[in-house]
């Protein structure tokens, strides 16, 4: 093997882990790809049927997998989970999801995996903060999906009210990923003007600026109500995170970060935009926040601790 050798493993091969893994091969990522899930002939499947488009590609060992295989990895990211079912909130879907995420860390560690794992499973901040403490790795290793998902339907939203391409919108949603996400307007630039600025030029009102966050807050839900789930969107927000540690980035992307006094938070992960490399995350880049927007930020970090914390201590419990 050369020394650019990449090894990456995906433990769950539901409909976001397999969009992941069909949107890595897309994009060449990965000299390796396993995928291990616990219905085998699925994951058997879709390696027969991804390495199909690897001619159209890039040329790469994908095959199915157990957790043995996670040794030797750079990544491992862990879709699996039970999914959100119409109706449902994320932070419903806790205690079933923290038992999973506690068969599948196991394996893994025992395994010598020595990586960085990024995670995906909702609720995402509560079952990254679960893999940090389960797994007993380095908090900077553990790498939540957080809101890069979330802040990339803003970036849409945005785009459209202003009628330009959302590669040139720079906005990000913060704090949970769910019902008590906020978007922090006040930091947004659209080509490096103030969005609050334009969107005074352009007569765009507080509230509809509002009814875009609230949107943008529900959308999952709307998805989920016409199609069952979401995993487009999620998965290639993934694939982006995944380029940005296996090819050493610094890039600054919204995802589920540990903080270390940011915010004047401790101890959680939560959305903001942070430095992502080979380390996972390098550095929280804590933004300015209005009034507004640091009521929100704490009150949401306030949600998560009580649930993560409850969660973990009940799920030990039992143990």
């Amino acid at each position: 093997m050369s020394k650019n050798h990449q090894k990456v493993v995906l433990v769950g091969d539901g409909a976001v882990g397999s969009s992941y893994a069909f949107a890595m091969a897309q994009q060449g990522l990965a000299e390796e790809f396993a995928i291990v899930d616990i219905i085998k002939k699925r994951t058997e499947g879709d390696a027969l049927d991804l390495e199909d488009a690897t001619p159209f590609t890039a040329p790469k060992a994908i095959y199915s997998a157990d957790y043995d295989t996670c040794k030797d990895a750079d990544l491992v990211v862990i879709t699996a989970g039970a999914p959100q079912k119409p109706g449902e909130t994320r932070l419903q879907l806790v205690d079933k999801n923290l038992k999973i995420i506690k068969s599948v860390v196991e394996p893994i560690v025992k395994s010598g995996f020595n990586g960085v794992f990024l995670v995906a499973a909702n609720p995402v901040d509560i079952l990254t903060y679960a893999v940090q403490k389960l797994s007993g790795f380095p908090r900077n290793k553990v790498v939540g999906s957080g809101t890069s998902l979330d802040s990339a339907r803003l970036r849409v939203a945005l785009a459209k009210k202003f009628d330009v391409s959302p590669v040139d919108v720079s906005a990000n949603i913060m704090a949970e990923h769910g019902d008590s996400e906020f978007a922090a307007f006040s930091s947004a630039t659209i080509g490096g003007k103030p969005l609050l600025d334009l969107a005074k030029e352009k007569g765009v009102s507080d509230e509809e600026l509002l009814k875009i966050e609230d949107d943008v807050r529900n959308k999952a839900y709307e998805i989920i109500n016409r199609k069952g789930a979401t995993y487009y969107g999620v998965a290639t927000a993934l694939t982006r995170i995944s380029r940005a540690i296996l090819r050493d980035e610094n890039a600054v992307l919204p995802i589920g970060a540990p903080v270390d006094g940011e915010y004047g938070l401790k101890g959680i992960y939560i959305g903001t935009p942070a430095v992502v490399n080979a380390s996972g995350v390098a550095q929280v880049l804590e933004v300015p926040l209005n009034e507004r927007e640091s009521k929100a930020m704490a009150d949401s970090a306030k949600t998560l601790q009580e649930v993560a914390e409850n969660g973990m201590a009940k799920l030990m419990g039992e143990n």
